[in-house]
């Protein structure tokens, strides 16, 4: 493997990424460029009953490169409407969770072996509902110094999913496609083409707001 320990470049445009956050999110308007559905429907709106989910998307350095990293999903729960799909490490907020990041922290140590004190946070980003779960999803941005060694939680991580930041920057990343989602078939639904993984949905929204925040920093450099 190549030196992957983060350069200057490197620590130069996290560290801008994370005045980007401080500044202002990109929010909705981001997000919505990868929504399968209208944002002007019900589906954007949590109700009262809503469930709490926190998720963490992870970079860190492979030589030149930076790298984000996804897990595809296990189908192991019958109940869990998001088996075999690609995401971020993440999930239900429990209740000894004292806070919002300390339960996204603690799914990233659960799901790919990532302990806290390796991580640094560059911010938060704008909660999103997900109409078919019913959760409603707080995002967290963090980075590590080195090349972490993952350990998959084997039975919710089918596999882990690393993607140079670069890649995900470029127009022809994004594509649209039909999709069956269980009894339904969504017509037109913005991706991203992670080699052979499909990034869609609410993974995808996220995503989307972060690599607008990449772009506006690598613009303030």
């Amino acid at each position: 493997m190549p030196n992957s320990i983060l350069t200057v470049e490197q620590e130069l445009l996290l560290n801008q990424i994370r005045e980007e956050i401080k500044i202002g999110l990109p929010g909705e308007e981001a997000q919505n460029k990868l929504a399968p559905i209208s944002s002007n429907s019900r589906y954007r709106i949590a109700p009262d009953n809503h469930k709490k989910a926190c998720v963490m998307s992870l970079i860190y350095p492979e030589g030149n490169e930076l790298r984000m990293v996804f897990i595809e999903r296990t189908f192991s729960y019958p109940e869990d409407k998001h088996g075999g799909q690609i995401s971020f490490p993440g999930g239900k907020l429990e209740e000894d969770d004292d806070t919002l990041l300390i339960g996204a922290l603690r799914e990233v140590e659960e799901e790919i072996g990532i302990p806290s004190d390796q991580i640094s946070i560059l911010g938060q980003l704008t909660d999103l509902y997900v109409f078919a779960s019913n959760f409603l999803v707080y995002s967290f941005v963090g980075h590590m110094e080195n090349a972490p060694k993952f350990i998959p939680q084997e039975s919710e991580v089918a596999s882990i999913v690393s993607f140079p930041i670069n890649r995900l920057l470029t127009a022809e990343i994004v594509d649209t496609k039909d999709l069956q989602v269980r009894n339904i078939m969504l017509k037109d639904v913005p991706y991203y083409k992670l080699n052979q993984h499909v990034l869609w949905g609410a993974t995808a929204m996220i995503t989307s707001e972060i690599v607008e925040l990449i772009n506006r920093a690598k613009e303030n450099l």
